[in-house]
Order: structure tokens, then C-alpha cells, then sequence
């Protein structure tokens, strides 16, 4: 029973989106309370999943496969979401959320070709990744939540965090491009092989 539960959880995630947006739209305390709420219990079985699975050897092939699927639906909804309702100027809300889900694209990509070629454990996720990744729910936390924190502005405290977090995601792609170069070098021959 404990060995499903972790997919149990990366499900859960995805059904808590739809509540996430409608509790954003909402507004007031709902969207204070409610959707920060909601989006940190996303966070926390995004944790919870992958610790469990590990711990009672729970991994497997459709958890492998929609655990990441789960957590960039989540992130890049909530982005939108931010964007969407101002709290930040368009033009750095644009640029973030380019850098953020064009990492996620591009790396998605790449673990796909990796895995093909049989070298899928060297993109790995890093220990940048996972740092990138809980500084990126922290902010997004902040965004959504609004209202002062101890006396800090949670728009600007969540602004600058997903600053920081928009520069360690392009810090990690490049980290992950250039472990993957070799392999990517000698991909045209296989990837003409495929075509034909």
C-alpha cells in the first residue's frame, strides 16, 4: 500500500491545480490563504513523493514519467497566474517566466535524448536543480500569498527570489548542456538513423 502512495501524491498534485487556479481568481482571503495553501501542499508532496518513493522503493516506470510532468504543470500555471494579475512589471514577468519554462522545455529535451543514447543518468537531477527548484516554490508561495511578511513586502521579497531562481535555472541548464556535450556532438549520425 505505502509503495502507491507516492503515485498517489503526484496524482493528487495535478487535481490540486484546477483548485489552485480557481482559489487564485477568487481573490481575497481565498486567494491569500487558499491558494498559498494550496500551492504549498503541492510543494510538500512534490517533496513527499520522491522521498517516499525512494525510502520503500516505490519507484516506478509511471511515477518516473509524471512526477516531473506534475511539477512543471504547477509551477508553470502558478507563473502564468502571477503574471497574469500584475504583480509584477510584463516585461522582468515575461522574461522570467521565459527563462523558467524554456529551462524546463529545453532540459525535458535533452534527459529524452540522453535516455535514448543510454547516458540518461548523467543529466540527472543535481543538487542546483533541487535548490533551484525550492527557491522557484518559495518565491511563487510569496507572489501568490501577497500580504506583508514581517513587515517585507511578499511581492518584492517573491520578485527577487524568482530573479535569483530564473539565474540558478540558467545556471543549471548550462551545468546540464555542457555534461551532455559529448554526447550531443555525436548525436547527428544517430538522430539521421532515426529519420530514415
Amino acid at each position: 500500500m505505502i509503495k502507491r502512495l507516492p503515485n498517489f501524491l503526484t496524482i493528487l498534485r495535478i487535481g490540486l491545480v484546477p483548485i489552485f487556479v480557481a482559489l487564485f481568481y477568487w481573490g481575497g482571503d481565498m486567494r491569500t490563504f487558499g491558494a498559498t495553501g494550496v500551492f504549498a501542499v503541492a510543494a510538500i508532496t512534490d517533496w513527499a513523493d520522491g522521498y517516499l518513493a525512494r525510502r520503500y522503493q516505490g519507484v516506478s516506470p509511471f511515477g518516473t514519467f509524471l512526477d516531473p510532468v506534475a511539477d512543471k504543470v504547477m509551477v508553470a500555471t502558478a507563473l502564468v497566474l502571477i503574471a497574469s494579475s500584475g504583480e509584477m512589471p510584463a516585461l522582468l514577468a515575461g522574461i522570467l517566466i521565459s527563462i523558467i519554462v524554456g529551462r524546463e522545455i529545453t532540459v525535458s529535451a535533452l534527459r529524452e535524448w540522453m535516455a535514448e543514447v543510454g547516458e540518461r543518468k548523467k543529466v540527472a537531477v543535481s543538487w542546483l536543480g533541487k535548490a533551484k527548484a525550492a527557491t522557484q516554490m518559495i518565491s511563487i508561495l510569496l507572489l501568490v500569498y501577497e500580504r506583508p511578511v514581517r513587515g517585507l513586502s511578499a511581492r518584492t521579497l517573491g520578485t527577487a527570489l524568482l530573479i535569483v531562481a530564473a539565474a540558478m535555472t540558467l545556471w543549471s541548464m548550462v551545468g546540464y548542456l555542457r555534461t551532455a556535450w559529448p554526447s550531443l556532438q555525436g548525436s547527428s549520425g544517430a538522430h539521421l538513423d532515426r529519420e530514415q
